[in-house]
């Protein structure tokens, strides 16, 4: 199988193939998604990154809540999130978010943050307020937290796993050896690590990770990554096309066909991943709430 060479349309900019192109959703619905968050002053990795499947997310009444800020700590070259000086943590935020969770009827809900490297917990605290508030509105409904790797500090991930979650979602992003191109504040062991941890302190934590693809990666490395993972007892893979967010940013440097993401599933499912979900549009938080009934054993 064979990925498309991308091909300049004009300097630094790559033309789209075809399952790629998306058009954009101003339903009403999708309107009012948008005018609660704003109206509660709340923040998404969706809008924040630019997910392309923000309109398709928000149609459904789905949203992944970014707390801790809109300007992230490190200084990744894949990310479209803003980078530079955190803002102050706002104390204010877990309820309005426990707020949005029940006005929009959700039944599983993810929470991510920008890197906090620049707090002396990694803003671990606030996750743990985060879930309080919404478990103190009686809600039965499952949490997902996709967290970043608090430098390494078992204190700070132990106070995120003392929380009542059901799923930690943790991304090693891409393969070991683009790490220093890529996201080089980062280190592939140490978020292995999250993982296995997560899964030694709670055995029966759903644990979950992701990787973008077509950055430059071969399958030989991805295969590798997709080892590590299952042998970290990993029950979830996420695997999506990475779409550079900006001229600034990382290069995509092939854009892999539909088919291309059908066999890494297949390798991945052979692996005995309990649940994978790979495609172009496929993001660390697509269809969620689907992902976590199969390794239920629930029926999608």
């Amino acid at each position: 199988m064979e990925n498309l060479q991308i091909m300049d349309s004009e300097p630094g900019r790559k033309r789209l193939p075809d399952w790629l192109r998306r058009r954009l959703s101003h339903t009403e619905q999708v309107h009012y998604v948008k005018s609660l968050l704003h109206r509660k002053g709340l923040n998404t990795v969706c809008q924040s990154a630019s997910c392309p499947n923000i309109s398709s997310c928000f149609e459904r009444s789905t949203a992944t809540f970014m707390i801790l800020g809109n300007v992230c700590s490190r200084h990744c070259r894949f990310c479209g999130v803003r980078q530079g000086m955190p803002q102050p943590v706002d104390p204010g935020e877990p309820a309005r978010i426990a707020e949005a969770v029940i006005e929009l009827g959700l039944r599983h809900v993810v929470i991510t943050s920008v890197t906090r490297d620049d707090l002396p917990d990694g803003g671990a605290a606030h996750f743990a307020d985060t879930v309080s508030a919404i478990r103190e509105t009686g809600s039965g409904l499952t949490i997902e937290l996709l967290i970043p790797d608090f430098k390494g500090d078992l204190r700070a991930l132990n106070r995120v796993l003392e929380t009542d979650i059901q799923v930690l979602n943790h991304n090693v992003e891409t393969v070991p050896q683009l790490y220093p191109a890529v996201r080089p504040e980062a280190c592939f062991q140490r978020s292995l690590q999250v993982l296995i941890q997560a899964k030694k302190s709670r055995p029966e934590l759903i644990t979950k990770s992701g990787l973008m693809l077509g950055l430059g990666e071969s399958e030989d490395e991805v295969t590798d990554v997709f080892r590590a993972l299952r042998n970290s007892d990993c029950d979830v893979l996420t695997l999506g096309q990475y779409l550079a967010p900006g001229l600034d940013k990382y290069p995509v440097r092939e854009f892999l066909h539909p088919s291309i993401f059908a066999h890494y599933q297949d390798m991945a499912e052979a692996m005995g991943f309990p649940a994978v979900k790979a495609g172009p549009f496929v993001r660390s938080s697509f269809e969620a709430d689907a992902l976590i009934r199969k390794v239920r054993g629930v029926s999608v």
